[in-house]
């Protein structure tokens, strides 16, 4: 079998923590890291479109194996040349595999160690998930960073439910591996709950295994803030220095820098697209409500540490008139700022490592 066109190098750690400076390099091009992932779930980041997100200076994003294979279907992406001919996009692309609808759709579907029968959100129609149905459908979609089929746990669950739910992660990791596609790279998944004796065990299963980047998964799912970073913390030094480590569904900025000062190289989550639909714009001074009354008059953009070339025409008064007038145009313009001010936050906590300016940069992003 080819080898995974696949490799993580790394370039330097900041002195005082374990955040590390690296590169991925991918069949459609490297990765500056650590990175942050918009999420595209349906092949497309809401409200934007592949030119937005490059001029943004994202190098790599997120769609769901599970969403696409509902509609329009991996085989007919396959055809029509894979799924970043499909949406436009010229750069590198990770789906998960669908683990988190185990999950987050447990009402329409049931588990067994076999896989994962859904009945569809879209039609009612039956679906039925495996490990090799998982990665399969991720090779049709013909991108360049697959994720092994998990189980997450929901929190709160009992110790006992997360174990199960990790002893079932680790047998369908062999099971993913073992249906890989020549060339076809693959993350493993370490899940346990919030439990450290559980994520030790995973991250050493999983960490053992011939995958290509390793993943904590089942954060963020409802556990308190301090519990998630607990998990974080403890898990991501775990993981084998030499590939990439892929925190999934983190998060709030702070969250990110402190993931990134624990050794996580790599992040995705839906919060800046969909706070920023939701009329809440991010700042150096804390997330600002744009439909609050003191932006009714402010002829400036709304934040003046944070001002970024594709919004900064755009008055702190217009964006909230397009919100109160309810023109899509309001919701465009709070996500493309958003998703800069992201991008940005990841390029300066890369020159922070290499500089060894990590208190400053925690300083500056104190209240973001």
């Amino acid at each position: 079998m080819p080898e995974p066109s696949l490799r993580f190098e790394l370039l330097a750690q900041c002195p005082g923590t374990k955040a590390r400076r690296g590169r991925l390099h991918t069949p459609h091009g490297t990765v500056e890291t650590p990175a942050f992932m918009p999420v595209g779930t349906q092949g497309a980041v809401k409200t934007l479109g592949s030119d937005d997100l490059e001029e943004l200076g994202f190098e790599l994003i997120l769609a769901n194996a599970y969403h696409l294979a509902l509609r329009p279907g991996a085989e007919l992406i396959r055809r029509l040349g894979g799924l970043g001919k499909f949406m436009g996009w010229r750069k590198a692309l990770l789906t998960d595999s669908g683990g988190y609808q185990v999950m987050s759709l447990a009402r329409i579907r049931s588990v067994t160690d076999e896989g994962v029968h859904f009945r569809a959100h879209t039609d009612g129609s039956q679906l039925f998930l495996s490990p090799e149905v998982a990665v399969q459908t991720q090779a049709d979609l013909g991108v360049d960073i697959s994720m092994a089929l998990d189980e997450c746990p929901p929190y709160p669950c009992t110790k006992e439910e997360a174990a199960a739910a990790m002893k079932r992660t680790h047998r369908w990791a062999a099971r993913s591996l073992a249906s890989r596609q020549p060339g076809q790279s693959l993350f493993g998944i370490v899940q346990g709950g919030v439990h450290d004796d559980l994520r030790t065990e995973s991250a050493g299963v999983i960490g053992g295994m011939k995958f290509d980047g390793f993943a904590i998964g089942g954060v963020s799912v409802g556990e308190p803030p301090e519990l998630q970073r607990q998990v974080v913390a403890h898990t991501a030094p775990l993981l084998p220095r030499d590939k990439a480590r892929y925190l999934m569904g983190v998060g709030h900025p702070q969250d990110v820098l402190h993931a990134v000062a624990s050794g996580i190289d790599l992040f995705d989550c839906v919060l800046p697209t969909r706070l920023a639909r939701h009329h809440t714009i991010y700042s150096l001074r804390g997330r600002i409500n744009i439909m609050g009354s003191e932006w009714a008059e402010v002829d400036s953009p709304i934040d003046p540490e944070s001002v970024f070339p594709q919004t900064e025409r755009y008055s702190a008064a217009y964006v909230r008139h397009l919100f109160k007038a309810e023109e899509p145009l309001g919701m465009r313009i709070a996500t493309l700022h958003n998703l800069a001010f992201y991008s940005r936050m990841m390029a300066e906590a890369r020159a922070a490592i290499e500089q060894n300016r990590w208190a400053e940069l925690l300083a500056r992003y104190e209240h973001a």
